[in-house]
């Protein structure tokens, strides 16, 4: 199945950080998020010149009925001590696709919010005092319990494994990943890597209904 008929219900779009520093987060989430019997997207997912990047981002984001979004990197970093704001941009994207008026019914999109602890995020995007962010210190140790306990509670949810049966099984995932990692000098397509999830999945008994490619 190509990347773009994932059932909707059932796709998660990831908005966070691609650095290395964040990349073990990012790929206990996308791991967190086939254990729960969800698909991944995100940004990365194609490399095609055809449409603006942009409108890539858009075209995954309704195209998922969830979405996860990470202000880790929203702080001034470097010498010249820029922040990074894809990430709220995107998160004001999947706001607007969850309150467009013009929406069809049932087209819901929901979203968490993802924080380091004491994260000042409300300094600077005051417009979200009044969400509660789930908060992580920077390890999958942390953010693999806070992914999985929000999308059990999705109205799409299937019985999920619990999170320390995902940690356990992470180190796994890590070791296949690392090695197609090499295979691809470095520049694994997301097809792949959500392949050998689900591979690895299966194998440890993680993902429990069927879920195809």
């Amino acid at each position: 199945m190509p990347i773009y008929e994932f059932p909707r219900d059932k796709s998660v779009f990831i908005n966070c950080p691609f650095d290395d520093d964040f990349r073990p987060l990012f790929e206990s989430i996308v791991f967190s998020i086939l254990c729960c019997g969800f698909y991944p997207r995100c940004a990365v997912e194609s490399t095609s010149s055809a449409l603006p990047r942009i409108d890539r981002i858009l075209q995954a984001i309704t195209n998922s009925k969830y979405s996860i979004h990470d202000l880790s990197r929203c702080r001034g970093e470097g010498a010249a001590n820029l922040g990074r704001f894809n990430m709220p941009l995107e998160l004001g994207m999947a706001i607007m696709a969850e309150r467009f008026p013009g929406r069809k019914r049932g087209y819901e999109h929901d979203w968490l919010l993802l924080v380091p602890s004491g994260h000042t995020y409300q300094r600077f995007v005051s417009d979200l005092a009044g969400y509660d962010p789930m908060e992580h210190d920077e390890t999958p140790q942390s953010v693999v319990p806070q992914v999985m306990s929000w999308l059990e509670t999705r109205p799409d949810a299937t019985p999920t494994p619990t999170p320390s049966n995902v940690l356990e099984a992470l180190p796994v995932f890590n070791s296949a990943l690392e090695r197609l990692s090499g295979e691809w000098c470095g520049r694994v397509p997301w097809i792949h890597l959500i392949s050998i999830g689900l591979e690895v999945g299966k194998k440890t008994g993680l993902v429990v209904m069927e879920m195809d490619l």
